[in-house]
């Protein structure tokens, strides 16, 4: 009988296997949260007395946790005090004239950059540049945007700061009683992978990205021109009070199809063309955006919005209108109104803001807006005065696709912003002061010098990425407190014996990047680093060796949109399809499988 069978029939072990079995369902289905998922996990192996209360927790108080929290707020007064305008105005230079110049600009000076700032922000702040450079240059978004996600991944490994993956990982290292990684514990391998990576992507895009359109076929020129449903109001005052659709001018002058009439509670159904019309009547109208735009200008219909009773509907459709703009938005990974409808977040109340349509992937949403359940990487088509679209900008639950710096106010204070964020980096790097202690004293400066606002480095922090990473600290504590870990590296002991090190350490790489595909980076980093090190010691080998493997390979993403979050991000507006991503990112995910293990050989001698 197999050690790991052994412990496995035991009542903690068993208990262990059955929450963490569950775990993984709820992580591929997407039933619950990812960080709700973490949660529940924790207090069912406190319920079930696998875990201390105390032990369960101890990853909410880790130090890796706590820079992270830091390392947000940094990087988003980076960003917001205008530290790096510089950088958008090369990514967006009309200089840069065709796909693979700009790739080789992503590469060479994203790609490093993210090895010392949280890659999410940066994608999230480079995503309106590059489809604004596309629409110039009309170009496809689909041939740049892949590789800006994967310049970033490949360069989130040069240092510790690059991934909160990395910042777990060392976590992990440490309750393991190895000790915390350096900031630039992984430079030394993450710049050849870097450098590979970069080739790979200036070679492959040009043949193996497809072409989904050019610069100028964006959402909003795509239903420009096929026409798209959406709701209006007929408001006091307009010219169709009174007529019937028959009579009226609005399918005569413009071109647009009525397909629904509704009053109240009452539907009429079709054919409807000789009810009279009343103010406050709401139909459903399939029509181009010029049109729309025409009929609001002239106060014949009003936008209507989602969700709304039809009191307010009756008192919005007496409201004289106000200037609107149409901008596309993108509901990135953990946007916390992912999962429900508009009507239920009643989206127009908290945005201020009427959506004309929603695009998933290369399929645009046409049934009643109000019921769409919606989910991340969903582009959203809005209308919205430009106050309110101001606002989008400093929310973490939507990524504006659209440049808007020239309507805000500049700032002084960058400099000051940069000069931070280079302590943040050369003070632990010549060991006058601790990593986090720099990045907790960064975040005060930032607040105290104004390069971010209080009420925005509360919502600079991605509490989901927080709660997910401190609650999965449970799944590493519970397998080394049952002896599963132990009991599944023995077994795997017996069948790796005479193995070669480069051989092991290709199995485990391959395991971790099987495991990040189907799971979440940060689940394969605790679910696999006490398997990893606890089979290093076994064969005689560093520990240190194997904690590198699994970091790298939980680190690099590049098969699926739902591997890494940057991934989604880009999915949908470069209109991707889930192949697309495996075909571009197969080759590069082998050739890291061969490279990475003799990378670590060579660094620790084996």
């Amino acid at each position: 009988m197999s050690a790991f069978l052994e412990v496995a029939a035991t009542a903690p072990g068993l208990l262990t296997l059955a929450v963490f079995g569950g775990s993984i369902v709820l992580f591929v289905t997407g039933w619950l949260a990812p960080e709700v998922t973490g949660l529940l996990a924790a207090a069912l192996l406190v319920t079930f007395r696998v875990l201390d209360p105390d032990e369960a927790v101890q990853g909410f108080g880790s130090p890796a946790l706590i820079t992270l929290m830091g390392l947000f707020a940094v990087s988003a007064g980076l960003f917001r005090s205008g530290g790096l305008d510089r950088l958008r105005a090369l990514i967006g230079s009309d200089s840069v004239r065709s796909p693979q110049r700009m790739i080789a600009l992503l590469v060479g000076v994203v790609g490093p950059i993210s090895g010392f700032i949280p890659n999410t922000p940066i994608v999230a702040t480079l995503l309106p540049v590059l489809e604004g450079w596309c629409q110039r240059r009309r170009i496809s978004p689909s041939k740049v945007l892949l590789p800006l996600s994967f310049a970033t991944v490949l360069g989130g490994t040069i240092s510790l700061l690059g991934t909160s993956t990395n910042l777990l990982a060392s976590d992990v290292s440490r309750q393991l009683g190895f000790g915390s990684l350096e900031l630039f514990s992984f430079t030394s391998i993450g710049i050849p992978i870097w450098l590979l990576g970069s080739l790979y992507l200036l070679w492959a895009s040009a043949r193996l990205l497809p072409d989904r359109g050019s610069g100028d076929d964006d959402l909003l020129a795509g239903l420009a021109r096929e026409g798209y449903l959406t709701d209006v109001l007929i408001p006091q005052g307009s010219e169709l009070i009174g007529q019937s659709l028959h009579n009226s001018r609005l399918q005569r002058r413009f071109d647009v199809d009525v397909l629904e009439l509704h009053r109240g509670d009452r539907s009429f159904g079709a054919p409807f063309a000789d009810v009279t019309l009343e103010a406050g009547d709401r139909l459903l109208l399939r029509c181009n955006r010029e049109n729309l735009l025409r009929l609001q200008q002239e106060h014949t219909v009003t936008l209507a919005p989602v969700g709304d009773t039809e009191d307010d509907l009756r008192e919005l459709a007496g409201q004289p209108g106000s200037p609107q703009r149409v901008v596309e938005v993108l509901l990135p990974n953990g946007s916390t109104i992912a999962g429900t409808s508009m009507r239920e977040q009643r989206f127009r109340q908290r945005y201020n803001a009427t959506v004309l349509a929603v695009r998933r992937g290369n399929q645009v949403l046409r049934e009643r807006l109000g019921r769409v359940v919606l989910q991340p990487g969903d582009v959203l088509l809005l209308q919205a005065p430009l106050d309110a679209i101001r606002g989008m900008q400093a929310n973490n639950d939507l990524v504006l696709l659209e440049e808007l710096e020239k309507d805000l106010p500049t700032t002084d204070r960058k400099w000051v912003a940069v000069v931070v964020a280079a302590l943040v980096i050369l003070l632990p790097l010549f060991k006058v002061i601790n990593l986090m202690a720099a990045v907790l004293l960064a975040v005060a400066v930032m607040v105290a010098t104004g390069c971010l606002r209080p009420g925005e480095l509360q919502r600079a922090v991605r509490w989901d990425v927080i709660l997910l990473l401190g609650s999965l600290s449970c799944f590493s504590a519970a397998m080394q407190k049952t002896g599963l870990a132990e009991a599944m590296a023995t077994d795997l002991l017996h069948s790796l014996q005479d193995w070669p090190p480069y051989a092991v350490l290709l199995v485990v790489f391959v395991l971790a990047q099987v495991f990040t595909e189907a799971l979440s980076n940060g689940t394969t980093v605790v679910l696999l680093m006490p398997i990893a090190t606890e089979l290093a010691k076994g064969l005689g080998l560093p520990p240190m060796a194997f904690i590198f493997a699994i970091v790298f390979a939980a680190s690099q993403s590049f098969l699926t949109p739902i591997g890494y979050q940057t991934n989604l991000m880009v999915f949908g507006p470069g209109r991707y399809r889930f192949l697309d991503m495996t075909r571009y990112g197969a080759p590069l995910t082998l050739g890291l499988a061969v490279l990475v293990p003799w990378l670590i050989c060579r660094r620790f001698g084996l």
